[in-house]
């Protein structure tokens, strides 16, 4: 959606800074880049480009006002933000795609504490309720170490940025029969 990533994780705070104004839309409903900046710890001309990209995009437009140099925004309506809410998953799966590509290519360049990667996969039989509190779970797991992103001065001596990847999804039948269906 907007430029190449610098090599030093700028893909990824695009995608964080993205979803993070989505989500201050859906919270607030309506915001203007420099409240937008105030919440979110970043500069108001950043937040304006990233509102100006997600409505080019479709998932925001500019809400009523009455003037002024100030541009509230706001999500689009329900039906236009499910038709764009695949794409936007796309998105984000194609750049967590790109950084682990990314990290292949170049981990021995890290430092050595840092050339290792934790990876696991499993699967679980679960109600679409429980797949949803394993999602909360995980969740409550990392918000400890949310603020680090905003609050350098939190973050301990040699920590840095640390893709977190999560997909829970539904494993669909093979064509041969019905194999997770109860």
């Amino acid at each position: 959606m907007v430029g190449a990533g610098d090599g030093h994780g700028g893909a990824r705070d695009r995608e964080a800074a993205l979803q993070a104004l989505l989500e201050l839309l859906a919270e607030v409903g309506t915001v203007t880049a420099t409240e937008a900046a105030g919440r979110l710890g970043h500069s108001s001309g950043l937040c304006s480009f990233h509102l100006r990209q997600l409505a080019r995009h479709g998932y925001v437009e500019e809400a009523p006002h009455s003037g002024g140099r100030a541009r509230p925004w706001r999500l689009r309506r329900p039906a236009a933000a499910e038709a764009h809410a695949e794409e936007f998953g796309e998105l984000a799966r194609g750049l967590e795609d790109e950084s682990w590509q990314r990290w292949l290519a170049r981990r021995d360049q890290a430092p050595a504490g840092w050339r290792q990667d934790e990876a696991f996969s499993a699967v679980a039989y679960l109600t679409p309720q429980e797949m949803s509190a394993v999602a909360a779970a995980v969740r409550r797991a990392l918000a400890p170490y949310q603020d680090r992103e905003q609050r350098p001065l939190a973050r301990p001596d040699g920590a840095r940025p640390v893709a977190l990847i999560t997909r829970l999804f539904p494993l669909l039948p093979d064509g041969d029969g019905d194999r997770g269906e109860a």
